[in-house]
């Protein structure tokens, strides 16, 4: 990251090499830091699949239950809607919030969790607390969509190439 930082001319003197091959040792660099951050990202939607697979299991496991559980849980839903004004403040975190507000794409910053969350608020609750018009709250949502979509693609990928790994390990 610091050779990145680094002027161009400044570490093209100090290594006595042409400002060309920095640029291409900076572009590798970053490529480098690039790939490192994506693998980061994927494994932290992988953990959330894996997550979501055991949350996934655990509400088939109450849809088994006698059908007064599911009545008295909508009962709950119902009433919860009520107060969607006060949503935005009580499930995004201040630090999320912070996010959203001052970075300049906050979908990037954000864990695939966040994104969730910010997916899942009312665009008129999320316009409020971030103190901005409904059309660019719903813009944000929307960037944060594509970047979890984008993520959740990886995660496919990986599965795709762990289960193309097994496949060529059975056979040989």
């Amino acid at each position: 990251k610091v050779l990145i930082d680094v002027p161009r001319s400044d570490l093209a003197e100090e290594l006595v090499q042409s400002e060309t091959k920095i640029q291409v040792l900076q572009d590798t660099l970053q490529q480098v830091l690039d790939r490192r951050e994506e693998e980061r990202q994927s494994r932290q939607l992988l953990e959330l699949y894996l997550e979501a697979l055991k949350t996934e299991d655990s509400i088939l496991s109450k849809v088994a239950e006698p059908e007064a559980a599911p009545r008295k849980e909508m009962d709950v839903v119902d009433t919860g809607t009520s107060s969607t004004d006060t949503s935005a403040t009580t499930v995004l975190s201040d630090q999320v919030l912070a996010a959203l507000k001052e970075k300049p794409a906050p979908e990037l910053c954000l864990d695939s969790q966040d994104l969730e969350l910010v997916l899942k608020e009312d665009a008129a609750a999320l316009a409020s607390a971030l103190g901005w018009d409904q059309q660019k709250a719903g813009a944000l949502q929307e960037a944060c969509d594509q970047e979890l979509s984008k993520r959740l693609q990886q995660v496919q990928a990986l599965h795709s190439l762990r289960s193309t790994s097994k496949c060529k390990k059975t056979l040989s």
